[in-house]
């Protein structure tokens, strides 16, 4: 299946059923190369929608601590861009069918070059890539390069954004529209708020690509509560992570614990 029709036929099939979708995100490499494979596996066994997957980076701005913390664990057994392709071309082996996005800073795109970046992503079978650190008033060279290789270029929404961006992020967004739950750092100790009905309508008045609610989305009541604000789902990071981190020591309980965790919020989705 090409990378434009994961994310549409993903959808389609929640739509017909009534159905959000469930993101969880996890930092690839982390805590190690085969580690990461099974954890990423039990999250698509728990009932993932769809994978939201991180590359560890030195510097990460948007990043709370949780997050942070495992993207050095990745870098302290040298993950590097390569073998993080290389992690996601073993999913992508097991499963054919889900989408994969990846969420990253610019940093790592550019010094490996944009068009190769991209190209390494397609063939590995990455369907999204959002940038967290690109403005949109910056996205264009990367959208142009995400077209070209069957790349969906997914971009952020503020909670506070003018119509004006809206307008601009339904011209040119595809895949889906992260939607930030809230401003500041990813974390799961600050509740999410939910934006108002109305932004959610506004995304729609814009055609954006679906919108899915990240940052600080950590309980099934919060996945239930952005579905109920007219969000296609939610996106959770630092509560899945922060379970990779407090099992470290024990890998089959930490398996397990996710597969429930996704299971739980997966069944919040359920209008």
């Amino acid at each position: 299946m090409s990378q434009t029709n994961r994310y549409s036929q993903m959808f389609t099939e929640l739509n017909s059923k009534n159905e959000g979708a469930f993101v969880p995100f996890v930092m690839v490499g982390d805590p190690d190369i085969d580690t990461s494979v099974e954890i990423i596996n039990a999250l698509v066994e728990g009932g993932a929608d769809a994978l939201e997957l991180g590359f560890p980076y030195s510097d990460p701005i948007a990043d709370g601590p949780t997050i942070q913390k495992a993207a050095i664990r990745a870098l302290s057994h040298k993950i590097k861009t390569t073998e993080c392709f290389a992690v996601i071309k073993r999913v992508r082996d097991k499963h054919p069918h889900i989408p994969i996005g990846l969420l990253l800073y610019s940093n790592l795109v550019l010094k490996r070059g944009i068009d190769t970046f991209y190209q390494d992503a397609a063939a590995a079978g990455v369907d999204s890539i959002l940038i967290a650190d690109v403005p949109l008033r910056e996205a264009d060279r990367f959208i142009a390069v995400a077209e070209q290789t069957g790349i969906q270029q997914i971009l952020i929404a503020p909670p506070n954004a003018s119509d004006e961006t809206l307008s601009e992020i339904g011209h040119k967004s595809s895949g889906y529209t992260y939607l930030l739950g809230r401003a500041g750092v990813t974390g799961a100790d600050t509740a999410v708020n939910i934006p108002a009905n109305e932004l959610v309508e506004k995304l729609v008045k814009y055609q954006v690509a679906p919108p899915l609610i990240g940052f600080g989305i950590s309980t099934p009541q919060q996945v239930a509560d952005a579905i109920k604000a007219g969000a296609a789902g939610a996106i959770s990071g630092s509560a899945t992570v922060n379970i990779i981190a407090d099992n470290l020591d024990n890998p089959n309980v930490m398996l397990d614990t996710l597969k429930t965790f996704v299971s739980d919020m997966k069944q919040a989705t359920k209008k």
